[in-house]
């Protein structure tokens, strides 16, 4: 069994000894680590972060048998772990608007097995991309949102996605903003993507307001999604320099393929267990 042990507390001398130690006694075998220690706030409060990835013999201990037993280290050290298996694809839905980019991106690097997911269902507000999805064999389920339908909607999507039974929700330019009734269920396991305009440019047109401020830098975003609206932690950025020749089209051309890069790595950052969050911010391991 391959698994992922995530943990993070308060920096210490001993972590890395007795996490390798516990493993080496469960007959692990360790096959990356790699640690970091941030200082946090104005009070320099320093937070020690590991990914350790090992293997387990067949007849090791369950998941559930390795945490019960890991609990005298987490407790010693003050602890939060997480322990994820690599061999099991992440449950994943993905949402979706008219744009396509992102979505047809995440779909075609899912079928080609690029990406570790599972995705269950894609769940749209439109109905454009219905005969794609199904054309890839994915289940396609339409929500659209009619005027004052906004709450039973997210209700009816909450209930499609416990169903599905989905552990990570990934928004491929979904152009409305989620209520709690999806959020709260899914802390930490939505994804969203967005330009790197914000706050500068908001609303509609983001690049055609770019252009007409004659920017030289544009970007996009990727982090998940909380109750305060693209303020989640960011997990992934990237930026591409700009001219005075790239048009309206050009930068809208240039942003979208950086929206489709960067949120296919930061699915992928997310499903290989390699992003902690701690507060508002993450760290993200190679």
């Amino acid at each position: 069994m391959s698994s992922v042990l995530l943990l993070s507390c308060p920096d210490q001398p001993g972590i890395v000894a007795a996490t390798a130690g516990f493993i080496a006694a469960a007959r692990g075998n360790i096959v990356h680590a790699e640690q970091h220690v941030d200082r946090i706030g104005d009070s320099g409060e320093a937070v020690f972060f590991q990914r350790v990835e090992f293997d387990l013999p067949v007849d090791g201990p369950t998941p559930e048998r390795f945490l019960q037993q890991f609990d005298e280290v987490a407790r010693r050290f003050d602890m939060g772990v997480d322990l994820r298996s690599t061999d099991i694809a992440t449950p994943t839905a993905i949402l979706a608007s008219r744009q396509p980019h992102c979505l047809y991106d995440l779909l075609t690097r899912w079928r080609s097995g690029e990406l570790p997911i599972d995705v269950r269902l894609v769940i749209s507000n439109h109905d454009d991309h219905a005969d794609f999805c199904r054309h890839l064999g994915v289940e396609f389920v339409h929500l659209p949102v009619e005027p004052g339908s906004k709450q039973s909607q997210e209700d009816e999507m909450r209930r499609v996605l416990d169903t599905a039974q989905v552990d990570l929700v990934v928004l491929a330019r979904y152009m409305q903003i989620l209520g709690s009734a999806v959020i709260d269920r899914f802390p930490m396991r939505i994804i969203n993507i967005h330009h790197s305009f914000l706050p500068a440019f908001v609303g509609a047109s983001p690049y055609r307001q770019a252009h007409d401020r004659g920017v030289k830098l544009i970007g996009a975003t990727a982090h998940y999604a909380t109750a305060e609206l693209d303020d989640g932690p960011i997990i992934e950025q990237d930026t591409a320099h700009v001219t005075h020749r790239d048009d309206v089209k050009r930068l809208t051309a240039k942003g979208r393929y950086l929206e489709t890069i960067v949120l296919a790595r930061a699915v992928r950052a997310h499903v290989e267990h390699r992003v902690l969050v701690h507060g508002r911010k993450t760290v993200v391991f190679s």
